[in-house]
């Protein structure tokens, strides 16, 4: 059997605030925008740069009981894990474009991590996996 993640929906106040800041300040490719007249929405997909797992669908707020969630969806903790090929590169140039970080870098038995808060203050976990994490050897035989 083989399954997959392909999407996790981010509840977001505004579709275009959201795309300027994914790729403009993380630098993710818009991978698709579509609008939906039957449902006044747009499907609003983003992804990483060189990633071809799981992406980030963008789902505007379209109901009152929603909007408290812009922002919290986890309730205060790390809800999203952006993995880097190189730390302090994405560190530095985030950090120049304004990205406030909660937690500075820090060096962990799985490797180099620190908190940032995307536009809505969701918090993400910007960190560099070590050689041989479980999560490496996975992405490295070509899982997702």
């Amino acid at each position: 059997m083989i399954q997959s993640i392909v999407h996790i929906a981010l509840v977001v106040k505004d579709y275009d605030e959201a795309i300027d800041f994914y790729t403009k300040k993380l630098h993710f490719t818009l991978v698709e925008d579509t609008y939906q007249p039957e449902q006044d929405k747009r499907w609003v997909v983003v992804a990483p740069p060189g990633s071809a797992g799981t992406t980030i669908l963008l789902a505007r707020a379209s109901k009152p009981e929603q909007e408290p969630f812009i922002g919290n969806q986890s309730g205060g903790r790390v809800f999203l894990f952006l993995n880097t090929d190189d730390f302090w590169r994405d560190y530095n140039d985030m950090i120049a474009k304004g990205i406030k970080f909660v937690r500075e870098p820090k060096e962990q038995s799985y490797g180099m991590v620190a908190v940032f808060k995307d536009l809505y203050g969701n918090l993400w976990d910007l960190l560099q996996l070590k050689e041989g994490h479980p999560i490496m050897e996975r992405m490295k035989a070509g899982h997702s």
